[in-house]
């Protein structure tokens, strides 16, 4: 579990669309990361939120975006939480898929390990 941060690292958590950030990552994210609430998309204060709660496809697009934002933005390192497994309710083996070719200054989760 993420509790601190370093410089330049941004919590990447699970959101539902309308950012209601109630419970596990996102309420980490809000009380410590500068989560906004009723904001359930891309990066506030040191925290990017990704939709998990609308789907599959939805998910995998909010990935790729999170992804093209990390390649943008070398100079941040994105400590990725296992996003989808939680309340959303998918397997990682469905999730870990789409941070294929993640830039190197993606950090994913035991759980996302290709091992």
């Amino acid at each position: 579990m993420i509790t601190e941060l370093g410089p330049n690292e941004i919590f990447v958590f699970g959101s539902n669309p309308d950012g209601w950030h109630a419970g596990g990552a996102a309420k980490t994210a809000l009380d410590r990361f500068g989560a906004v609430w009723g904001e359930g998309h891309g990066l506030h204060g040191r925290s990017y939120a990704v939709d998990s709660m609308s789907g599959l496809g939805v998910l995998e697009e909010e990935v790729r975006t999170l992804l093209e934002f990390a390649t943008d933005h070398p100079e941040l390192r994105f400590l990725v939480t296992p996003i989808g497994t939680g309340i959303a309710g998918y397997d990682p083996e469905e999730v870990a898929p789409f941070f294929v070719g993640a830039p190197a200054n993606v950090v994913l989760p035991g759980e996302f390990s290709a091992e």
